[in-house]
């Protein structure tokens, strides 16, 4: 059984991450203890508030430094929601902030459209680019899952494996290397969602 790392920095929402993975049958940790992180077989790194309020509490627990040697020693990592949006190179939400840069591109706020909404908040659909990604074994293309953002990323790299539609095209899902990350929930996002953090769990396995 594998051990997955849940990053936690005082971000909302992450007990509801570790209940997935504790679901599908495998052992969930929600931790900053660096050394717990570094012995995990797979880190998700959850998200929920602004871009730079999470970027301060990751230096603050000193773990923004640590996922970078995640990283450089090929662990998997998922990013979920803003932790995706972290992967990205710049944020603009109330000023302009650093992201981890594994992924070229900046996050911006939606722009306003008559007839749509911000936050982009509920189902959507998912496409996939390219040859679908072991991320989404066994999910049909298309598929619907939860969204819940003002502030989208759109990677300028090969990096784009899935895209959503709401006022502009932008990218849903991302996969570099070890590197993975979603802009949708999967937490919440039922049977499809539950399959996406499943497989993330074998590909810590070594499965997929």
């Amino acid at each position: 059984m594998v051990k997955i790392a849940v990053i936690d920095y005082d971000s909302g929402n992450v007990r509801s991450v570790c209940k997935a993975i504790d679901f599908l049958g495998h052992k969930s940790i929600l931790t900053n203890n660096i050394s717990e992180i570094l012995s995990s077989d797979g880190i998700i790194l959850p998200g929920v508030g602004t871009f730079g309020d999470c970027a301060e509490k990751l230096k603050k627990y000193g773990v923004w430094d640590v996922i970078f040697k995640v990283v450089d020693d090929k662990k998997p990592f998922l990013g979920i929601c803003v932790g995706h949006q972290l992967l990205f190179e710049k944020n603009y939400e109330f000023g302009e902030y650093e992201g981890f840069g594994f992924v070229k591109g900046e996050v911006k706020r939606f722009p306003k459209e008559k007839g749509f909404k911000v936050p982009h908040m509920g189902w959507n659909n998912v496409v996939f680019d390219g040859e679908k990604n072991k991320l989404f074994n066994g999910v049909e293309n298309g598929s619907f899952f939860y969204f819940v953002h003002s502030y989208y990323g759109l990677a300028l790299d090969d990096s784009q494996i899935a895209h959503t539609n709401y006022i502009v095209d932008f990218t849903a899902a991302v996969n570099k290397g070890n590197i993975w990350g979603v802009q949708f929930h999967p937490e919440k996002s039922q049977k499809v969602g539950l399959k996406v953090l499943d497989n993330f769990c074998k590909i810590c396995e070594g499965m997929l």
